[in-house]
């Protein structure tokens, strides 16, 4: 089991995220309203601006104030999994 920082020392398992998705699109707006309304969401922001969607295998929705692209590095570098010294 691989534990990726998501933010504030906020740590998710990678082998259960199907997809790491921008904010920025209609369709992602959409999947928050509805995890919200479904009761699947969970925001990791910290009143941070929402800057991706993890979508995991059990359909439950985590929002990050990280980028996609942050997430990602995180996940194939294993010293950024979980970094020690985090100014975060």
């Amino acid at each position: 089991m691989q534990l990726v920082n998501i933010g504030f020392g906020n740590l998710i398992n990678a082998d259960k995220i199907v997809s790491i998705i921008s904010n920025d699109s209609a369709p992602a707006k959409r999947i928050i309203q509805e995890s919200r309304h479904l009761g699947l969401l969970v925001d990791a922001t910290q009143g941070r601006k929402t800057k991706s969607l993890l979508i995991m295998d059990s359909n439950h929705v985590i929002l990050s104030y990280l980028n996609p692209i942050s997430l990602g590095e995180r996940m194939t570098d294993d010293e950024l999994a979980y970094p020690e010294d985090s100014d975060e």
